[in-house]
């Protein structure tokens, strides 16, 4: 009976759910946001160049080249700046240096699912707000004195939408004693007037998070960033030497300072990801699909006639992967993540045939 006990005190937590990564090649990858593109050249030109005895050495303990790279580039000075493994690790370490109240954080009830996972995993309260019909954000909702944080992403996963530097700008005017973070992940799709990274300068409770997963081609090299004060960026750092002080490896940190240092390469990518994704919405708004205008390197689409699960299943048997979400209010849509042209072209393709056209 007694060497059962121990199972009582086991976590009971219900995991994020990443999209499926198929086990064959041939596949066409439709379902993770990653980009289409190789990194920058000059990121290929740090992988030909390393040498196997630098990886004896430890690298960076703060990140401090790549975050000086990224300062520079943002106008800031590096105290502004945090570097960790991917903005997963960023996230984390945000909400366990800045949601320690009793009163719980706020976040939009459609959004990224790592969110209330974090809160369950450190026992953080918290309570989601409804987005609209059309899956926009009240900022209203995220109002209140009894806040013990706010954090939502802009643009918006798994919807593609955004919303303005003022409805940002709004949520911190009514927020002024909790710490408010929004996940700039796909902002570098988005149009002109949704990043809010200046507002840092305007704001002292306000945390910008990014990523290289996405824009920057880089999802396998494990790097994100966030932007802030400088005490915010303090205790950030106070946290990650607290619970885990694995830094962002060598060969990461250099590759992500070359991808910083090639704006050419990175603005020339986002327009082809850009030109591709307002074509496909286009090609999918001829099929019938109803298609928010994204600001994201990905569609969410669904069509009147058909089911999103039977559409995602017959891609999948035809050896393309897109992301079918089975939870309430999004289980009639598909989110589709743009790749290249060809294969986008096969994409609706199968769709076509799906439909018998």
């Amino acid at each position: 009976m007694s060497e059962q006990l121990w199972r009582k005190n086991l976590i009971n937590i219900t995991p994020y759910v990443a999209g499926e990564q198929p086990k064959s090649d041939g596949i066409i990858k439709l379902n993770a946001n990653e980009n289409a593109y190789p990194p920058s050249p000059k990121v290929r030109e740090i992988l030909d160049r390393a040498k196997p005895e630098d990886m004896r050495r430890y690298p960076s303990a703060d990140a401090g080249p790549l975050r000086e790279a990224l300062a520079k580039r943002a106008g800031l000075s590096v105290d502004n700046v945090f570097v960790s493994n991917g903005s997963d690790d960023v996230l984390a370490t945000a909400f366990r240096a800045f949601f320690n109240s009793d009163k719980p954080i706020v976040y939009p009830d459609i959004t990224y699912s790592f969110y209330p996972v974090w809160c369950d995993l450190l026992k953080i309260p918290s309570r989601t707000v409804p987005v609209n019909e059309d899956f926009r954000i009240d900022a209203k909702s995220l109002y209140g004195e009894g806040n013990g944080g706010v954090v939502f992403a802009n643009p918006n996963a798994p919807t593609s939408l955004a919303e303005s530097r003022e409805f940002v700008k709004d949520v911190l005017e009514h927020n002024k004693d909790c710490i408010v973070i929004v996940d700039q992940t796909y902002v570098d799709f988005a149009d002109d007037g949704i990043d809010s990274l200046d507002l840092i300068k305007e704001y002292d409770n306000l945390l910008i998070t990014h990523t290289f997963s996405k824009s920057r081609s880089m999802a396998g090299m494990r790097i994100g960033e966030a932007y802030g004060n400088a005490e915010l960026i303090k205790y950030m750092l106070a946290v990650k030497d607290s619970y885990n002080s694995y830094p962002v490896n060598r060969l990461s940190i250099e590759t992500g300072v070359a991808s910083v240092q090639d704006e050419e390469y990175f603005q020339s990518t986002l327009r082809k990801v850009i030109t591709t994704r307002e074509n496909v919405s286009r090609q999918l708004k001829e099929l019938g699909f109803d298609v928010p205008k994204s600001q994201t390197n990905f569609l969410f689409a669904k069509h009147p006639k058909y089911a999103a699960k039977d559409i995602f299943e017959f891609l999948r048997e035809k050896g393309i992967y897109i992301r079918y979400f089975n939870k309430p209010r999004i289980d009639d849509r598909l989110r589709i993540t743009i790749g290249t042209d060809d294969e986008m072209a096969q994409m609706i393709s199968q769709i076509k045939a799906f439909m018998g056209k």
